[in-house]
């Protein structure tokens, strides 16, 4: 079979991609760097479409693999949205974001790709991004009437409705959770460590200031404090209970018991085992033959 020859390297690597890219980009670039083997670059929002356009056109940066978002609550522009490109030429991936507020719309780049306006409502649906220019920007995972956007950092782990199957209305209804107990926080502290709050059940112990504190080991002064010494040792030498029989015996284990009844051996069965009926019928037994009598001698009789 003849090998096949590609014009893609098997390999691709950043050296220069992230110099090269960024001087194509120009003023549209904000910021760009390289983490964990990856390039990011930071554009301008508003020259989103103009950007990607570039990278596809003239870098061939053909395929939009995937669109993310990420929020980080603490910005003022909470939200990124991340644009991950392949490029089949030369087999390399990229990424480009641009940050956006929830009043802030985001430009669609249905315009380059086709299959962005899924994309895009994915994460319009999960963090409630708007795109300017998608014409079908509706919810694509959440139910109907879902209220609120999911990957929110502050979305409630619970959510805001619960759905039953209702056996009286004979449908799907919508309530407000309610939970039988609060949501606990487990403290996945090291156990040998120890934690920084008072433990449940040590409250009487922190009241007590003269209770020496745990982080003292406490020490023994004397041998006598731990229950040791030579008076320790004779009495632990000294039999507490008499010897078992068997050592009494000789060490020796008892005879086992005889047995109180023999059973009587059972006749042979006739017939195979397919057949049921004849299997457990007992086989017939030989009459015994009288047993002769021995005279006895006269004087005996």
């Amino acid at each position: 079979m003849a090998a096949v020859l590609h014009s893609a390297p098997k390999i691709s690597t950043n050296e220069g991609v992230r110099e090269g890219l960024g001087n194509a980009l120009g003023s549209l670039l904000v910021t760009s760097r390289e983490e964990h083997g990856e390039i990011l670059f930071h554009v301008e929002r508003d020259g989103l479409e103009d950007a990607l356009r570039m990278l596809r056109d003239e870098h061939d940066y053909q395929q939009l693999m995937e669109i993310a978002g990420v929020d980080y609550p603490d910005r003022v522009e909470r939200f990124e949205v991340v644009y991950m490109l392949l490029s089949l030429t030369i087999n390399h991936r990229i990424m480009v974001k641009v940050t956006a507020a929830e009043d802030q719309p985001v430009p669609t780049v249905t315009t380059l790709w086709p299959n962005a306006g899924w994309l895009e409502r994915e994460v319009f649906d999960m963090y409630g991004v708007v795109f300017d220019g998608n014409t079908d920007l509706r919810r694509i995972l959440t139910d109907y009437g879902f209220e609120g956007h999911p990957f929110r950092k502050d979305f409630p782990l619970t959510g805001y409705q619960e759905l039953r199957y209702s056996e009286e209305q004979r449908r799907v209804v919508y309530e407000p959770v309610e939970l039988a107990q609060e949501l606990r926080q487990f403290d996945f502290m090291s156990p040998w460590e120890g934690a920084d709050y008072v433990l449940p059940g040590d409250e009487k112990v922190a009241e007590h200031p003269a209770a020496p504190p745990v982080s003292e080991p406490k020490t023994t002064e004397k041998p006598s404090d731990t229950g040791a010494g030579a008076k320790t040792d004779e009495e632990a030498a000294e039999k507490i209970s008499e010897a078992a029989p068997a050592e009494e015996e000789g060490g020796q284990d008892a005879p086992a018991p005889k047995p109180t009844q023999d059973r009587p051996k059972r006749a042979a069965r006739e017939g195979k085992t397919t057949d049921t009926k004849k299997a457990t019928e007992p086989k017939a037994e030989k009459s015994a033959a009288p047993r002769k009598r021995t005279p006895k001698p006269k004087g005996e009789e």
